[in-house]
């Protein structure tokens, strides 16, 4: 009876633990919350001011009292006590519920890169347990996308994601739902905004991440558009220190992003290199190579990759939801795991 009631009690929550954005997922309701993944500090004192949409609004603002940072960068925590920090807003806009039920931890599956090590892991469940989870499930974020964006993983057939997401492109080949081959490089949206920074700053020109950001949105590609476009961008002259504005089109916004694109395009050819021939001719004939993550959305990346390699590509679905999407299907399994967990803890302490 006791175990029925304590079940009742557990709120199940699967999270996207993002470098830009996290995206929670709660059991029987979806998608409940996505919160930009940033916490503003005072930098002697440590002590946390604002997390999320107000951190993010402070981004290149802040006096010299406060900083607002980014706790996960290249797909690991850059900062413990931040992320820790983080995860505790998170929980406290999730659970309002009275005292008594609050004795009962949830449990959580949590979206992790694939390039990240075992300590790297230990310090993302402890940063969850120390914020008030319970069990902690780490789930690699490409199986997650792969699963969201409705691949055969499970499987005895190649399948082949490419997720990029802020700070990390996770290249990955699964096959009875583990990863056969993977690549993670920080070759990723953040990279490509870097990027179109530094091209304007060649040209005299010095703009913020969020108006780069825009440019990449607007105007940005991979390969020729049908029809190319333009904008202005309005900053500071780098050497007058005046304001200025400039005119660019999307031929030089392609130019700037070469470098990052390039990257990505290296990183699946190797993984594909590394594959056998049964699991190539699985993705040569079966669904292609399929793209997730906030910048897989680039103008015409998909098809510069399908080019470049020989294998159809695809953008998924709902490439920005994805990896989230996969995790909540993974939630719906958290009895069986908790289950496996406990079976695999009775044998080791057999041995």
């Amino acid at each position: 009876m006791f175990s029925k009631f304590k079940n009742h009690m557990l709120t199940d929550i699967g999270i996207d633990l993002g470098a830009m954005n996290s995206r929670v997922f709660m059991k029987g309701k979806g998608v409940v919350l996505e919160v930009p993944t940033v916490v503003a500090i005072q930098p002697d004192s440590k002590r946390v001011l604002a997390v999320g949409d107000e951190a993010r609004d402070m981004l290149g603002r802040t006096p010299g009292n406060i900083v607002a940072v980014r706790p996960l960068t290249g797909g690991v925590i850059a900062d413990y006590d931040l992320t820790e920090a983080f995860f505790r807003y998170v929980f406290g806009k999730l659970f309002t519920r009275p005292w008594w039920a609050r004795c009962f931890k949830p449990r959580a599956v949590i979206a992790v890169s694939s390039g990240i090590t075992e300590v790297e892991k230990c310090a993302v469940e402890t940063a969850a347990h120390a914020a008030g989870v319970g069990e902690v499930f780490l789930i690699e974020r490409p199986i997650a996308a792969a699963i969201g964006a409705g691949l055969p993983v499970s499987e005895p057939k190649g399948s082949m994601i490419v997720d990029i997401g802020a700070s990390t492109c996770d290249v990955a080949i699964i096959s009875l739902a583990g990863i056969v081959h993977s690549c993670c490089l920080p070759a990723a949206g953040d990279a490509m905004t870097s990027s179109i920074v530094d091209y304007f700053h060649g040209q005299n020109l010095d703009i913020g991440e969020c108006d780069a950001e825009a440019v990449k949105i607007s105007i940005g590609s991979a390969c020729p558009m049908e029809s190319e476009q333009s904008m202005e961008v309005s900053g500071r002259d780098s050497e007058t220190g005046e304001p200025k504005t400039l005119k660019v089109t999307s031929e030089e916004v392609r130019e700037a992003l070469k470098k990052p694109v390039s990257e990505i395009v290296d990183a699946v050819r190797k993984t594909l290199k590394r594959c056998g021939p049964q699991l190539f001719s699985d993705l040569k004939g079966g669904v292609g190579i399929v793209l997730s993550g906030g910048g897989s959305q680039l103008r015409g990346l998909d098809k510069l990759l399908s080019k470049e390699v020989g294998i159809p590509v695809r953008l998924a679905d709902n490439p920005v939801v994805a990896t989230i999407e996969g995790v909540g299907v993974v939630l719906g399994e958290i009895d069986f795991l908790a289950k496996n967990r406990k079976k695999c803890r009775g044998k080791s302490d057999e041995m």
